[in-house]
């Protein structure tokens, strides 16, 4: 795998009122220490700021953008996202999520340290 480089992980968070965006967040919290160096997390707040931008960029790479505002197709809210590409719509079990994030990382040519 080259320098810098890391697949990236990115969760739909409406806000901690809502359960389970905090518990999918929470999820993936509890694996990242055993891919630190390999995988970068990225909390799409999609209520505030940048993160409105990032859901709707993403909701139109899912569904294009005639889905998105004709029929409101929007990215499922929590989700995980790697690379871009839709993971989970659910709270994924953990060996799951694990496995997920192996499989994007061989796909990426990383090797497990």
């Amino acid at each position: 795998m080259e320098s810098g480089k890391k697949i990236v992980l990115e969760v739909m968070y409406k806000a901690d009122y809502c359960l389970p965006c905090f518990f999918m967040d929470a999820a993936i919290q509890e694996i990242l220490p055993l891919y630190e160096d390999r995988v970068e997390y990225r909390r799409v707040d999609i209520m505030i700021g940048k993160g409105k931008k990032r859901f709707l960029e993403l909701s139109y790479e899912l569904f294009g953008k005639d889905a998105v505002h004709k029929h409101i197709r929007l990215a499922p809210v929590p989700s995980l996202l790697i690379n871009g590409e839709l993971i989970f719509d659910q709270i994924p079990p953990q060996f799951d999520l694990v496995a997920a994030i192996e499989e994007a990382l061989s796909e990426f040519g990383s090797v497990k340290t």
